[in-house]
């Protein structure tokens, strides 16, 4: 009789988080990760400068604006995107290397690398746009974390509009009114798509071998 295997395996997925800058998606997407051992960020390479506390290899991979365009060049990038002066892209390689294994990665991007992603890895992708509860708050949250500039500032709530204007591509919807409530949300969503068909590319394997066990007696209580 064959044995019924316990864990079906899967194919990882792409789950992209994106959101206008100070609505809280980082703070959500790593209390995320702090919940599950299967999911981590995808590291990205980016020209920018790092923030303070940002490390090398851990929050990005920085490089100049030279070893960025190569990387364009040799396609080894995934996606990328230029936001506000700077570039930000996805290496292909550690991307494939988690999703053969079953692992799932976190993508914190912009709208244009969503849009890149659902282009090319559509089948690997979900993705979620997380909304600030009013301007207001979302200008109060860029002030209160303190790592930009009032120009800066500024220049992001210019910007709002019309990243708001790419909400509706995107396959779920999370107002971020309480931190809690948000992460409960995105916990929920990342469980139900681990569990879609498609990716569950030992599932077949499983009905099968349910199909072959035999069940040599079987005892019918008719009280």
């Amino acid at each position: 009789m064959p044995i019924i295997q316990e864990n079906i395996k899967r194919r990882g997925l792409i789950f992209v988080i994106s959101a206008p800058s100070g609505t809280g998606k980082t703070t959500i997407a790593r209390s995320l990760m702090s919940l599950d051992d299967h999911i981590s960020f995808s590291i990205s390479v980016t020209t920018r400068q790092p923030r303070p506390g940002e490390v090398d290899g851990l929050d990005y991979y920085f490089v100049s604006r030279e070893e960025f365009k190569s990387m364009v060049e040799s396609d080894q990038l995934l996606e990328y995107a230029e936001v506000f002066g700077n570039f930000y892209g996805t290496p292909k390689a550690q991307v494939e290397n988690a999703l053969s294994q079953g692992e799932d990665l976190l993508f914190d991007i912009e709208w244009q690398g969503h849009n890149q992603l659902a282009s090319s890895a559509r089948d690997d992708l979900a993705s979620v746009f997380i909304l600030p509860p009013s301007k207001k708050e979302l200008f109060n949250r860029l002030q209160l974390r303190n790592s930009d500039s009032a120009t800066t500032i500024q220049t992001r709530m210019n910007h709002v509009n019309f990243e708001l204007s790419h909400w509706h591509k995107y396959d779920y919807h999370i107002i971020n009114r309480h931190l809690d409530e948000s992460v409960d949300k995105l916990y929920s969503i990342l469980k139900a798509e681990r569990l879609k068909k498609a990716r569950r590319i030992g599932l077949a394997n499983f009905v099968g071998e349910l199909v072959r066990e035999e069940v040599k007696e079987l005892i019918i209580n008719e009280d």
